[in-house]
């Protein structure tokens, strides 16, 4: 398995739209578990394929907490089907947009279609961190991030935030090689 670069904003190739996985091949295949294994050393719940350079509706998840064992979905051409009028409110990150974090407000519950690894057609209705973990990947197949969903002030303060972090984290590593040297 191969360990993936993760797109960080303002990627452009984070904001266009997936086209549909047309044939599940072994080159499908190994990107899943090339994904699986990205998201899990980030760590992450979840991983769309824009986010490791890829336009395919595809994307890996595991919802399972870090005591329980490992449940790995697999999810190919998603398409949401319905969702609840209630709502929830989860504080969200994003592998693209690393440490930061904002209370986002989703559907509660909502019905997926989708294809796993294997071909076979599901359709799961999920609620909570599930319902909230699809509902953020399936954003990323077509083009939206979490920052999408939070006032223009509060997006503007998270970005700066995430700007300051890379210059800290440029000014440490060219401090660390000057050092090496």
């Amino acid at each position: 398995m191969a360990i993936m670069e993760i797109f960080e904003v303002p990627h452009p190739l984070l904001r266009q739209k997936s086209k549909p996985v047309e044939r599940i091949d072994a080159e499908i295949l190994k990107l899943l578990d090339d994904m699986l294994d990205t998201m899990y050393l980030a760590p992450g719940v979840g991983l769309a394929a824009p986010q490791v350079g890829h336009l395919k509706r595809m994307l890996v998840l595991d919802a399972s907490s870090k005591d329980e064992e490992k449940h790995p979905m697999f999810v190919i051409n998603p398409e949401i089907l319905w969702k609840s009028d209630e709502t929830n409110d989860f504080e969200e990150g994003c592998l693209s947009v690393p440490n930061q974090f904002a209370t986002v407000t989703r559907p509660k519950r909502i019905k997926v279609r989708y294809l796993d690894r294997d071909g076979t057609e599901h359709t799961i209705e999920a609620d909570g961190f599930l319902a909230t973990i699809l509902q953020h990947e399936i954003d990323h197949l077509d083009g939206k991030i979490f920052t999408d969903y939070l006032s223009p002030l509060k997006r503007r303060m998270l970005l700066r935030r995430l700007e300051k972090e890379r210059k800290s984290a440029s000014g440490s590593a060219s401090l660390e090689k000057n050092k090496e040297e």
